[in-house]
């Protein structure tokens, strides 16, 4: 889940807290160093998680008081820091160590699926990466299921706009975070060659339990 905890208020205002990652900080080297995987999600995501429940408190007390303007003025903090939160629940999930399967290419429904949206595995490889590396600044670039189109697609996301802001049938099968923290202590500013390794350490089980649940 993405982590729920504590009710906190007599309305029983939820706050979140951090999700554990299923496998060690040094579990995905040499493609990701142990140090960007413990900076990225104790910091990082940490910080998107403080944020948004503090955003989240006054957007209670705002609604309380009836006072719309700040309810208004809230919106791209619950934005911002709410996909943060989102966006690196689903992007933890996404990696695995090669030992438990990371890398694996996805068989079954997915492959198929891939096969038919894209030409090949490759092919999808090839555009995420291009897609990626083309990305200003900061954000994300996802391989999603359009459930209203019945296909795959692959589409970008600027800051921490999580998929659903691109369109409300988007499924998110995998994120990759192209934010220069996912990256740069190891990588420098060669977006390129981190979206080249990441993909030795890609869960393709995961995205493919999401696809089959969703296209079902």
């Amino acid at each position: 889940g993405l982590g729920f905890q504590n009710f906190l208020g007599a309305r029983g205002l939820q706050t979140f807290s951090l999700p554990d990652l299923p496998y060690d900080y040094g579990a995905l080297e040499p493609a990701i160093s142990a140090e960007i995987m413990q900076i990225h999600h104790q910091k990082h995501h940490q910080t998107y998680i403080t944020n948004y429940n503090k955003a989240l408190e006054q957007l209670d007390a705002a609604i309380s008081k009836g006072d719309a303007s700040a309810v208004v003025k809230l919106q791209s903090a619950i934005k911002f820091n709410g996909g943060g939160h989102v966006n690196h629940s689903i992007f933890w999930n996404n990696l695995a160590p090669v030992n438990q399967g990371g890398g694996e290419a996805p068989h079954a429904s997915l492959g198929w699926a891939i096969d038919q949206s894209f030409g090949s595995f490759d092919a999808l490889i090839a555009k995420v990466n291009a897609e990626g590396a083309g990305l200003q600044g900061s954000g994300w670039v996802w391989l999603a299921l359009d459930k209203e189109l019945k296909k795959l697609v692959v589409e970008t996301t600027a800051n921490q706009d999580p998929l659903v802001t691109k369109g409300a049938s988007l499924v998110p099968l995998l994120g990759i975070d192209v934010w220069e923290h996912a990256y740069y202590l190891q990588y420098k500013n060669v977006r390129p060659d981190y979206l080249k390794n990441i993909w030795k350490v890609i869960n393709w089980k995961y995205a493919s339990k999401v696809y089959e649940k969703e296209s079902a």
